[in-house]
Formats: C-alpha cells, sequence, structure tokens
C-alpha cells in the first residue's frame, strides 16, 4: 500500500469517528441526559449530593413573586 493509500485510509477512519461522535453529540437521548444534568447541578451539588439552597431560593423567591404579580394584577383589572 503506498504512502497515499495509507494516509487517505487514515484520513477515512478519523473522518467516520467524528462522525459517529457528531451523531452521538445530536441524539435527542444525549441532548436530554446534557440538559438534565445541568439543570440537576443548579440544584444539587453533584459530587456531594448536597441540595445549592442559594439558587433554590432564589427560584421559589422569583416563584413568590410572580404569584404575588399576578394577583396583584388580577385584583387590579377588577
Amino acid at each position: 500500500m503506498s504512502a497515499l493509500e495509507r494516509e487517505i485510509e487514515e484520513t477515512r477512519q478519523r473522518l467516520a469517528s467524528t462522525i459517529d461522535q457528531l451523531a452521538h453529540r445530536a441524539h435527542p437521548k444525549t441532548i436530554v441526559g446534557r440538559q438534565v444534568t445541568t439543570t440537576k447541578s443548579h440544584f444539587v451539588d453533584l459530587e456531594t449530593g448536597a441540595p445549592r439552597t442559594d439558587n433554590i431560593l432564589k427560584l421559589a423567591g422569583a416563584v413568590v413573586g410572580v404569584v404575588v404579580l399576578l394577583a396583584v394584577v388580577r385584583r387590579v383589572a377588577r
């Protein structure tokens, strides 16, 4: 096998590997898994499993704020 044929075969193998990696990264289950991990890491420390109370309290505060805002808007609109 000549050097050119060997280089073409190596390039073909690298491209096949790259395409497999891209297909795996673009697979819907992989994307969902990444998003779940990202969201979980925002509320739970992935290493220790301890809840991140600061982020949980921020979210709870935002939810309460939205509920209060909606209640005020409904009362004013009547």
